[in-house]
């Protein structure tokens, strides 16, 4: 980038945008990460975003990132060494996911006291700059994807354009990995399976309760033991965990 005044913002497209709807049929049929990768890489280099993150959300507030499905372009910066895993949970920026359902501008510069990360309406002066997008599912927020570079194209269109190519981005690595992936929750017993599939029916409690023939402080007391074992903090995200692990059926 130029001076301390360049902008790293255009309020007029950078490049014409390739048409997303191409991009969009490439990632959803790619039948492996690497495929989704360039897809995604292709369309967003042109914008000037050439760094890229992505990454499922855990329960858990004291660790928030899960699992990194890729990460690729210079994030950390010379002298920054650190591993994706822990550079993205120390961010400020990703626990901002916490705090909206909009994607977002953020930028990163350096100071005397070291790198400074800030939320923004509009990204300018010199650093490192990007979107970020929460992405959200059955369980609410799941995961985000972070698109970064030095001049970037920060349009309403590329906004808006970028978020959707984020979120189909996202559920794509995640139905690759996660597939593939041994499961690592714990297996649910009979029971827990039973009353589990009970509630992602939609039953209440109370019906619940007279159809097994238990006591409601039971199935409460069974639920809060599934949410303890899958590592959850609701209900809902415990219904969703069971299904991605194949304990449950959707």
């Amino acid at each position: 980038m130029g001076g301390g005044d360049a902008p790293a913002l255009d309020t007029e497209p950078m490049f014409a945008m390739t048409e997303p709807w191409d991009t969009l049929s490439l990632i959803e049929a790619g039948r492996d990460l690497a495929a989704i990768q360039q897809a995604v890489r292709d369309f967003a280099r042109p914008l000037g975003y050439d760094r890229i993150v992505v990454f499922s959300i855990t329960a858990r507030q004291d660790a928030l990132v899960e699992r990194i499905y890729w990460v690729e372009g210079d994030w950390f910066e010379t002298g920054e060494a650190v591993d994706a895993l822990t550079y993205i949970r120390r961010c400020p920026v990703t626990r901002h996911v916490l705090d909206t359902d909009q994607p977002f501008f953020w930028a990163k510069t350096h100071t005397e006291q070291g790198a400074s990360y800030r939320i923004v309406s509009a990204p300018r002066g010199p650093g490192i700059h990007g979107l970020q997008v929460p992405v959200f599912g059955h369980a609410g927020l799941e995961g985000a994807v972070s698109f970064g570079g030095e001049r970037i194209d920060a349009t309403a269109r590329t906004r808006q354009t970028l978020a959707l190519l984020g979120t189909v981005a996202f559920q794509a690595a995640r139905r690759l990995i996660e597939d593939h992936a041994p499961s690592r929750a714990p297996k649910l017993s009979a029971r827990e399976r039973e009353i589990l599939r009970w509630v992602g029916a939609g039953r209440r409690m109370a019906d619940i309760a007279s159809t097994l023939g238990l006591s409601e402080r039971t199935i409460e007391n069974h639920l809060r033991r599934i949410r303890q074992r899958l590592r959850v903090t609701t209900t809902a995200q415990a219904v969703q965990t069971a299904i991605r692990s194949g304990d449950i059926a959707p």
